[in-house]
């Protein structure tokens, strides 16, 4: 199961390259649909999280993960592209000689691009409707936001590996299930624990961070503060898909995967 899941990963990252080779716009459009996607769970998270952050509940954090599935749900079934998974799939794919390293770097970097514009403008939205701006709703975000601008970049960093680590896994693990029952919870347990533990991900962060900086937001939130988070859980992420996920199963499963080709 594990060599079919593996196979699809090769066909997925094929299949993504091909829609950037036919239309580069097209490819933004799709990694900004992704990060916009990302910004529906942030919402739902953290507005439901408020209600237990205004109430200096316990269940806060484990509240706002579960509801923050619903990302993962949309991406899936939905579409788009997010450079977090990309680093999995397209360091696979080039490991197995089926994409070359310096296509997989240009489509790194044309994701990252189109996943910033999409959580641009889901801030934008955002802002718009009016529903983020009160301090009794947005009290939780801006307080998250604020820690995560303050943490250490080299814990920030590790944080970042352990997150896409996780994250890729969850998209991967579901590849060998048939229901898409199965699929969907595996998908959330993932996510769930990913978000309950702490870890960073870079375009959830996109996201977060592009929200809390068109609120009436303190002075703990600022633009250094995005690029002294964004750089090291950037390089985590890339190193937790890329190393962690790619070349590790590419090592492990490399006999079986040959003595298919044979």
């Amino acid at each position: 199961m594990e060599n079919e899941a593996l196979l699809q990963v090769e066909r997925l990252a094929l299949k993504k390259q091909k829609i950037f080779r036919q239309s580069v716009l097209r490819y933004i459009a799709r990694a900004m649909l992704a990060s916009m996607f990302i910004g529906f769970g942030v919402i739902v998270a953290f507005k439901t999280g408020n209600f237990f952050y205004m109430e200096h509940s316990p269940m806060t954090y484990p509240m706002a993960a579960v509801t923050f599935g619903a990302a993962i749900i949309l991406i899936s079934y939905g579409g788009g592209d997010l450079f977090t998974g990309d680093t999995f799939y397209y360091s696979y794919a080039a490991l197995r000689r089926k994409m070359r390293w310096l296509d997989v770097i240009r489509m790194w970097v044309v994701t990252y691009i189109g996943n910033i514009l999409g959580a641009a403008a889901f801030a934008l939205l955002i802002y718009l409707t009016g529903l983020f701006y009160d301090s009794n709703v947005n009290g939780f975000l801006l307080n998250v936001v604020s820690h995560k601008m303050e943490a250490p970049a080299l814990q920030l960093f590790f944080r970042a590996i352990l997150c896409n680590w996780l994250v890729c896994l969850a998209f991967f693990v579901p590849m060998s299930m048939k229901s898409d029952g199965a699929k969907m919870f595996a998908m959330m347990l993932f996510v769930f624990c990913f978000f309950i533990s702490g870890y960073e991900h870079s375009v959830a962060n996109m996201c977060t961070f592009a929200i809390a900086l068109v609120l009436d937001h303190p002075g703990t939130i600022s633009w250094g503060g995005v690029l002294h988070n964004l750089i090291p859980v950037t390089l985590g992420n890339l190193i937790g898909g890329g190393v962690l996920m790619a070349y590790m199963y590419y090592y492990v499963n490399k006999p079986f995967l040959e003595e298919e080709q044979h």
